[in-house]
């Protein structure tokens, strides 16, 4: 049954709305504190504090990998590839996802972000695997 795949999809998204606010409160703040004001940004974003910059270029990151994502859901779907194991993989990925956002955003540790990166990585490589698998 495809809704295996459905609520980690739907997740997903949620995600990248969610991350979006975050960006649009962060440099909502920056204007409003008088950090940046509008004509300083309105052609490149370098003048936004760095939070709003490190918002912006998680936003940015949501529609990378998520991307190959969204594509193998609907590659296993048309496959009938939605089974547990591939309903896991998903969670794992919308899981990576969002602490990959919770570091960028919040410590940035680069080692902590990279490792958690290369964990999607490695799950899409799994989902992609297993799409094989049924096509073959």
């Amino acid at each position: 049954m495809t809704l295996k795949l459905i609520y980690p999809t739907l997740a997903m998204i949620l995600w990248i709305f969610a991350v979006g606010i975050v960006l649009a409160i962060r440099r909502k703040n920056a204007f409003a504190s008088g950090e940046v004001r509008p004509e300083e940004v309105a052609v490149s974003t370098e003048r936004y504090p760095v939070g709003a910059r490190l918002a912006s270029a998680n936003f940015s990151n949501q529609f990378e990998l998520p991307v190959v994502f969204f594509a193998l859901i609907m590659l296993a779907m048309e496959v009938a590839a939605t089974g547990y194991a591939m309903a896991a993989l998903a969670w794992i990925f919308v899981v990576s996802r969002i602490a990959h956002t919770l570091i960028h955003i919040g410590p940035n540790k680069l080692p902590l972000r990279g490792a958690v990166y290369g964990v999607g990585v490695v799950v899409l490589l799994c989902m992609w695997v297993g799409v094989l698998l049924a096509v073959l």
